[in-house]
């Protein structure tokens, strides 16, 4: 599995997992883990992340994009 980050917009699709930092979690840094329901953040980059709403509909910045190997 490869890691990428959140912060570029194209690398981010409906459907996929992330882990992202919640706004209650950004000093501890503590990442939550769930599947991209929607993309919250209209601009192609973002230096703190894409903010995205996950399907449990939690919402946060992504940090890490998992990227499953073909």
């Amino acid at each position: 599995m490869i890691k990428s980050d959140g912060k570029n917009r194209k690398n981010i699709s409906i459907g996929q997992q992330v882990k992202v930092v919640k706004k209650q979690d950004q000093r501890s840094g503590q990442l939550t883990e769930g599947i991209v329901k929607r993309i919250l953040t209209n601009a192609a980059l973002h230096h703190h992340g894409i903010k995205v709403m996950l399907e449990s509909g939690e919402v946060g910045r992504v940090k890490e994009i998992n990227v499953v190997e073909e």
